[in-house]
């Protein structure tokens, strides 16, 4: 199985994604590693992506999670995923591909960004990513407010796993 944590920068999903693969015992990957040297400027430098920069990138990402589910490996991705083509994009195998939907306020994600250090992620890119964000309404939604143990708690109860 390939779950997919999904949400905006600052959202958690490194965080919620790592510790959800740990007390599974799965794999943890982050899409953050599949991108461009150049996108990674980009974003270092507050300039948002265009679809032609994300372009590469989902590919990239997508032959990932083809690859996994085809040596049957159990992942957790976390990945933006912002918007639904993308999504639908990313998960051909929909029995076996779940998303999680990291939801937070704007107001709530803007603190996190401003505390967050060693991260290429501007938060002057937030804007965008709530622009970008259509959120997803037939996935797992979690209320990034609460603490990360909850969280992975009830995604794993959402998930029976």
């Amino acid at each position: 199985m390939i779950i997919i944590v999904m949400g905006v920068s600052g959202s958690g999903k490194t965080t919620i994604g790592k510790l959800l693969a740990d007390s599974l015992g799965w794999e943890f990957s982050d899409a953050d590693s599949f991108h461009s040297p150049e996108n990674v400027e980009k974003m270092r430098h507050g300039i948002p992506l265009t679809e032609a920069d994300r372009m590469p990138w989902l590919q990239d990402l997508q032959t990932a999670i083809k690859h996994w589910l085809q040596e049957n490996k159990n992942v957790v991705l976390a990945c933006s995923a912002l918007k639904d083509s993308y999504r639908q994009f990313l998960v051909s195998d929909s029995v076996r591909t779940k998303l999680v939907y990291l939801k937070g306020s704007y107001e709530l994600i803007q603190i996190r960004l401003k505390e967050r250090s060693n991260h290429y992620m501007s938060e002057k890119l937030l804007n965008s990513q709530f622009d970008t964000l259509e959120e997803p309404l037939d996935t797992i939604s979690m209320d990034v407010a609460q603490p990360p143990q909850i969280i992975v708690q009830n995604i794993r109860t959402a998930l029976r796993l």
